[in-house]
């Protein structure tokens, strides 16, 4: 006698939900998110995350700084790490979770002898290398291109690394640089150290936050119990002292 196979009850497995995360070129976090190995910070979280779960699916989703608020409120990607919501976001539609991580922009000169901290006390007459697209507290967070060139006599590039060599080359005098990345980029050329001034004082601090999409796959409770999961294990805080960043102690407020 034949068995009908379409009788047959099969358990079938749970589908894996993707989970699409905005990323645009700003290192540490997020290098080159467009091509086939993006790396940084979000990159190495991602796959920490996928590695630790198979109910959600980790997918890196390349924007750019200014399409970025479009790009989330339109379902492009669903949400996005390490990301402020002060950096023109105002507006605009989205859930906030914070990841308890800071960082910091820094003003960087070429040191020459007699140069010290009040260098950077007044900008007003020097020449700015800023980061296209991004928002600095001394410009009163108005990231528009031709305000900060007619404003503030920038200019504006693509790479940190080019902004700095700038100052050594005499093409620039102030660069504001993100903190960790500054950090990076003189381990990898430590003779550098001595040649490049930095500030004490920061132009602003960046208390990082998971923004989401509303009506997306993961509310701001979901995303946090997944970190947690990283943070019990220590993969969290082995992954920021990669990038030379720390988990805030909320107790302590370190």
């Amino acid at each position: 006698m034949m068995c009908c196979l379409s009788l047959l009850h099969v358990p079938t497995a749970i589908a894996t939900q993707e989970v699409r995360v905005g990323g645009y070129h700003f290192p540490p976090y997020v290098e080159r998110p467009e091509s086939s190995q993006p790396q940084g910070l979000v990159p190495d979280l991602l796959q920490a995350l996928n590695a630790t779960q198979q109910r959600y699916r980790f997918v890196l989703v390349p924007t750019s700084a200014p399409r970025r608020y479009r790009d989330l409120e339109n379902g492009r990607f669903d949400l996005m790490f390490f990301e402020s919501s002060t950096w023109g976001w105002q507006g605009r539609s989205y859930l906030a979770l914070d990841l308890n991580v800071d960082d910091a922009e820094v003003f960087v000169a070429a040191a020459q002898p007699g140069r010290g901290q009040e260098y950077f006390q007044d900008l007003s007459d020097k020449r700015m290398a800023l980061y296209h697209g991004y928002h600095y507290r001394f410009a009163g967070f108005n990231a528009d291109p031709d305000h900060l060139v007619r404003t503030y006599n920038a200019m504006l590039t693509y790479s940190h690394d080019s902004n700095l060599l700038m100052l050594l080359a005499q093409r620039a005098d102030v660069a504001v640089v993100t903190r960790s990345y500054l950090q990076m980029f003189l381990d990898r050329h430590p003779a550098l150290v001595p040649e490049f001034l930095v500030s004490a004082q920061a132009d602003q601090l960046y208390h990082h936050q998971i923004l989401l999409r509303r009506g997306g796959p993961l509310k701001p409770a979901q995303i946090g119990e997944l970190l947690r999961q990283l943070k019990g294990s220590g993969e969290f805080s082995r992954l920021l002292d990669r990038y030379h960043l720390t988990l805030i102690d909320k107790e302590s407020g370190r």
